[in-house]
């Protein structure tokens, strides 16, 4: 059939048009890629974190119709963190610029310390009064123990039922030195060691700084030892 040579430029360009359309239309970003950019994003930012991490990338909505990336970057949004309920942004650069937030829950499950009775406010924990829970720790409360030893010899600030997950700030070393209390600096210096009875002018725990005033009225500044020593080096 032969053409009009006024319709034939015409009938070349809707077809270029429509060729075009189809390539614009298959040439979509992927959503499962975009989800598993986050994933590895998450993955890769979370590798230090204690125990097994378990990631879980929201759906992206099937409808999204952004441009395909050959190189897809994730970043965390201002005020996201890499564990617990998260947002994950996802941009591109070229060839057409856009960017989509991800949804991603990430869960590190691992063992907590917990009591194993009740426990008294100024107890002294043993490690007979501790036991391990396993869970997810991004959702307990922040400052978790996660290890027995850590909490072993110091007092509960406060008093704790059996079972409650045991928290840093709910533990208090005990006071090497206490304010008042005639304690021993020990001096140490090369070649030489002496030892004298000072009053302690401040509370302290182990390997905390301590003050004292010897008995001839010298103030004293050392690091304080179970005991009621205060150790000065020279």
């Amino acid at each position: 059939m032969k053409y009009p040579s006024t319709i034939l430029p015409l009938l070349l360009a809707a077809l270029n048009l429509a060729a075009g359309t189809a390539h614009a239309q298959q040439a979509r970003q992927d959503p499962a890629a975009i989800r598993d950019t986050v994933e590895q994003f998450l993955r890769t930012q979370s590798s230090g974190l204690p125990g097994e991490v378990e990631i879980t990338v929201g759906q992206v909505d099937a409808r999204t119709n952004l441009a395909t990336c050959a190189a897809p970057q994730a970043f965390l949004p201002g005020g996201s963190r890499v564990w617990g309920k998260t947002t994950v942004g996802v941009r591109c650069t070229a060839p057409a610029p856009w960017t989509i937030y991800v949804s991603a829950t990430v869960k590190v499950i691992g063992e907590y310390v917990v009591t194993a009775a009740p426990l008294a406010q100024g107890q002294t924990v043993t490690l007979n009064d501790l036991t391990k829970a396993k869970g997810d720790l991004t959702a307990l409360p922040s400052g978790i123990v996660t290890d027995p030893a850590q909490a072993a010899g110091k007092t509960v600030t406060a008093s704790l039922a059996a079972g409650t997950p045991l928290r840093n700030d709910s533990l208090r070393a005990q006071q090497a030195v206490q304010q008042g209390q005639t304690v021993r600096v020990v001096s140490n210096g090369p070649g030489f060691r002496v030892s004298t009875e000072a009053k302690a002018l401040n509370n302290a725990a182990d390997g905390q700084v301590a003050q004292a005033r010897t008995t001839s009225g010298q103030v004293v500044s050392g690091v304080a030892r179970s005991g009621g020593v205060v150790e000065v080096t020279y």
